[in-house]
């Protein structure tokens, strides 16, 4: 006979934390409604029919007291869960400098994963027990979610947007992956696997995999190809900016505001250039959009990540 369990396996490093405030708001709303049922019955045995008991309106101040007193202590009860809540999100979502990063595109009804060697899975995930994974995902049709119960950790993957989910692996297995945001007909079997292993077997996982390029390498093919190179290398004649280094950089804007360039920068101002135009640049750069693919700007975002101060393009 399997053991009866409460909740599924903890297998993350916010699982507990999430299980924990899971438990507490149990504990908060049945004592709440434990209340409401025993004031509904006592008032429904006191003044029942026929009784004795003392009807009327209560006196004015007392009436003002209650009110108040039952409004603020909602209120304060739902800022504590609320703060609580968000603490916890927030903490899970502190990034850790050498965190592995995993590129996942959704589309119906498939997982497509590629590993920063260029390794790529299909509705499976490997990842290192104990280590940081960083996930950047999109979706090439419709909106889908990212969700793995034993990991508590579910996040939409959108089109056209870049998403990001951070955990850590905490115990090695195999546990089921699942689309938690209906996608489409074949919704319920958009799934797969992700398997935790100990860092040293998957480093000889990793290895094992057929590799191509990894996806810098790609991008800078990509980057030749499409005619990038002719306006944002050195040598250049057309005034464009340069990318060197640009990556996690503050970038003025021609309206006066501020932008990190980030991976959703890098992948906004290639498909929409005109919406954030870098100060002291003309809105010249035509756009992309419908002539590279999600895989196409994942590998263009990753090329200029890679550029450094000095590197030419």
């Amino acid at each position: 006979m399997s053991e009866l369990r409460f909740w599924p396996d903890q297998a993350s490093d916010i699982a507990g934390r999430t299980d924990f405030l899971v438990l507490i708001l149990l504990v908060i709303t049945g004592a709440i409604m434990a209340l409401v049922a025993f004031l509904l019955l006592g008032f429904a045995i006191r003044y029942r029919r026929g009784s004795s008991a003392k009807r009327g309106e209560l006196p004015e101040l007392l009436k003002k007291e209650v009110e108040i007193g039952w409004t603020f202590a909602t209120l304060l009860l739902a800022l504590f869960i609320f703060a609580w809540g968000s603490s916890t999100q927030l903490s899970a979502d502190k990034p850790e400098p050498n965190a592995i990063e995993i590129h996942v595109v959704a589309k119906q009804w498939m997982w497509k994963v590629r590993h920063a060697n260029g390794a790529g899975e299909i509705d499976a995930l490997h990842v290192p027990r104990g280590e940081q994974v960083r996930l950047i995902m999109t979706s090439q049709d419709v909106i889908h979610s990212f969700f793995v119960p034993q990991f508590r950790v579910k996040q939409d993957v959108l089109p056209g947007r870049l998403t990001e989910l951070r955990f850590t692996p905490t115990r090695a297995g195999t546990y089921n992956l699942f689309c938690a945001e209906y996608c489409g007909t074949l919704h319920a079997k958009m799934g797969g696997t992700v398997t935790v292993m100990e860092p040293d077997d998957y480093a000889r996982w990793l290895t094992a995999q057929p590799q191509g390029d990894d996806m810098a390498k790609e991008g800078a093919a990509l980057f030749t190809s499409l005619g990038c190179a002719g306006c944002h290398v050195g040598s250049s004649t057309v005034r464009a900016p340069r990318l060197n280094g640009i990556y996690g950089t503050q970038v003025q804007l021609a309206g006066g505001r501020t932008v990190t360039a980030d991976e959703a920068y890098l992948r906004d101002s290639i498909l929409q250039p005109t919406r954030d135009v870098v100060a002291g640049f003309g809105p010249q750069m035509p756009s992309f959009a419908g002539i590279v693919g999600e895989d196409d700007l994942q590998r263009l975002v990753a090329y200029i990540r890679s550029l450094h101060e000095g590197d030419q393009p």
